[in-house]
């Protein structure tokens, strides 16, 4: 009897296993869906330049909301490990939306960016933050490699551009050195 019930013990964790892996992969995305509620709040009690934390332990504020092809977003200050579960963020260093230079959003591919997969050229792109709304027309989308070209430079003297990043290819569950870029230069000044 106990050799005839071990195919169905096996058969039962790994049913375990893979409902456990289910899980964690419905709770990695419903977590970046509960998120944006708790930060768009957070936005709306904001004053610029306000650091209104979405809830009480967060490392990060809205800085930005982002419009993508019918899908929005609010983008949270840094673009570190812990901020990019909750939203896309805005990398320090780089330009403020509509200022000269490049204003640069990293997010992860499994869950806010993987609709850059379906950008394409022409598209437009809103971003707004406290100083107004601006638009971004894409004109370039490529594929890097950080190992040959580490800086990402999307640099343009005097232009004011946006570069959205992700890892890539979108459907991969492992880390990688590619990055999907997407980049448009603004069309328009504040709305």
């Amino acid at each position: 009897m106990a050799l005839r019930s071990w195919p169905l013990r096996l058969a039962g964790a790994c049913l375990m296993v893979a409902l456990c892996c289910f899980t964690h992969a419905g709770l990695l995305h419903a977590k970046a869906v509960l998120a944006q509620w708790l930060i768009e709040r957070s936005w709306q009690q904001s004053s610029y330049p306000g650091q209104q934390k979405p809830w009480p332990w967060a490392d990060s504020w809205p800085v930005a909301k982002l419009g993508i092809r019918h899908h929005g977003f609010y983008v949270l200050a840094g673009a570190h490990g812990t901020s990019l579960a909750f939203g896309p963020g805005l990398i320090s260093g780089t330009s403020a939306p509509g200022q000269p230079g490049a204003t640069v959003i990293a997010g992860h591919r499994d869950t806010h960016f993987n609709v850059l997969g379906q950008v394409e050229i022409d598209d437009v792109i809103r971003l707004e933050n406290h100083e107004g709304e601006f638009e971004y027309q894409v004109e370039d989308i490529r594929v890097v490699d950080v190992r040959t070209e580490p800086g990402l430079r999307y640099e343009q003297q005097g232009a004011s551009l946006l570069a959205l990043v992700t890892c890539y290819p979108l459907d991969s569950v492992k880390p990688g050195p590619l990055r999907l870029v997407v980049i448009g230069r603004i069309r328009q000044e504040p709305l």
